[in-house]
C-alpha cells in the first residue's frame, strides 16, 4: 500500500479510528521525549514527565483538530476546551475505574484490583474524551459564511 492511498484511506475513515490513531502517535511523541529526558539528558522524573506529557497534549490537540475532526475552532477556545474536557474524563474515567474495581475487593488480589482499574480508566477515559474532542472541542459550527452581494 502506498502512502498516497494510506492517506486516502485514512480520510474516508471513522473519527473515533483516526482518534485512536492520533492516540499511538502522541503516545509515542510524549513517551519518547520522557525518555529520552530522564535517560539521556537525566532530568529528573516529574519534569521529564510533565514535558514529555504536555508535548503529547499539544501533539494531540494539533492533530485532533487538523486531522481527526478537521476543525477550524479558534485556537484559544479550542486549547481551553481541550484541557477542560482531558481534565473532566480523566476524573470521572478513573474514579470510575477504580469504583469499579474496588466492588470486587476481597475476591481478586490487590495488584490485580489496581491495574483492573487503570485498565477500566483508560477505556471510559478514551470513549468519553473522543465524546468530549467531538461533540465539545471539535464541534462543527453551524455558520456559513455570508456570500457577497447578498444582505
Amino acid at each position: 500500500m502506498n502512502g498516497t492511498v494510506l492517506i486516502n484511506y485514512l480520510k474516508q475513515t471513522n473519527s473515533f479510528i483516526r482518534f485512536l490513531l492520533v492516540g499511538i502517535v502522541n503516545t509515542a511523541v510524549g513517551l519518547s521525549i520522557m525518555l529520552f529526558l530522564m535517560n539521556v539528558l537525566e532530568l529528573s522524573y516529574w519534569i521529564s514527565t510533565f514535558i514529555g506529557n504536555g508535548t503529547g497534549a499539544v501533539t494531540s490537540f494539533l492533530l485532533n483538530r487538523t486531522f481527526t475532526f478537521k476543525s477550524d475552532i479558534e485556537w484559544r477556545r479550542g486549547v481551553a476546551r481541550f484541557f477542560c474536557v482531558i481534565l473532566i474524563c480523566y476524573s470521572a474515567a478513573y474514579s470510575i475505574g477504580q469504583a469499579i474495581a474496588e466492588s470486587l475487593e476481597g475476591t481478586v488480589h490487590l495488584s490485580i484490583q489496581q491495574n483492573l482499574a487503570v485498565l477500566i480508566g483508560t477505556i471510559f477515559y478514551t470513549v468519553l474524551n473522543y465524546l468530549g474532542q467531538k461533540y465539545f472541542v471539535f464541534k462543527k459550527s453551524n455558520l456559513r459564511p455570508i456570500q457577497e452581494g447578498r444582505n
